[in-house]
């Protein structure tokens, strides 16, 4: 069977398929399949920006960076590779806090539904075709690997990898160039943010050494 897959445009915003996802989230508990079989025929790339919402709060739930960061990078890899993603059961069936994970959607709908207004088709060329979409699925697996650091106590170290995910996935889905571009934006300032922390924690390291030195 060919599991060759081709991305279209959504004609439903995203904040309201959130909505009815937000209210489809029932009992203590939800696991990444439901979430998966929620937003259904919508696609990857909005499985892609669902799973970045937790982390538009500047310190994110403890173990969801885990799981949703390995769904992001196995869902982008089946964009790269223009083909239906597989996921392993101990990602789809681990089972996440209802009561934790409802409010951060409910904060992300907020903060899409203003998105939303400024989604349009531009620069068509940075979101259209075969080679450009597997370059911007590679850059959503970079926010993905970005999103996994260990560093879901440091202030925004999940938030700035989760803003990329979110603009990379909208941005294709609406066709939008621009916000691509503030995704790929958005992984420069990640990247350049660890590398200050790992140089303010090496620096520490050999303050420390220095002293039973």
């Amino acid at each position: 069977m060919d599991a060759s897959i081709e991305f279209q445009d959504t004609s439903t915003s995203l904040s309201g398929t959130l909505r009815n996802l937000i209210g489809g989230i029932q009992g203590q508990s939800v696991t990444l399949r439901q979430l998966m079989d929620a937003v259904g025929e919508q696609g990857l790339l909005l499985i892609c920006a669902v799973a970045s919402l937790p982390f538009l709060i500047p310190v994110s739930i403890p173990g969801v960076s885990t799981v949703f960061g390995a769904a992001i990078i196995l869902v982008s890899l089946a964009i790269t590779a223009n083909r239906l993603p597989w996921l392993p059961r101990q990602i789809l069936d681990r089972r996440l806090e209802s009561a934790k994970l409802v409010p951060a959607l409910e904060k992300g709908v907020s903060i899409v539904s203003r998105l939303d207004r400024y989604l349009k088709p531009r620069l068509t060329g940075l979101t259209s075709g075969r080679l450009i979409n597997r370059i911007n699925g590679l850059a959503i697996t970079l926010a993905g690997v970005l999103l996994m650091f260990p560093l879901g106590l440091i202030p925004f170290s999940n938030t700035l990898p989760g803003i990329a995910i979110l603009l990379l996935s909208t941005g294709m889905i609406q066709r939008d160039g621009v916000v691509v571009l503030g995704g790929y934006l958005f992984n420069v300032i990640t990247i350049v943010y660890f590398g200050v922390l790992a140089y303010f924690a090496f620096s520490a390291g050999q303050g420390i050494a220095s002293l039973f030195g």
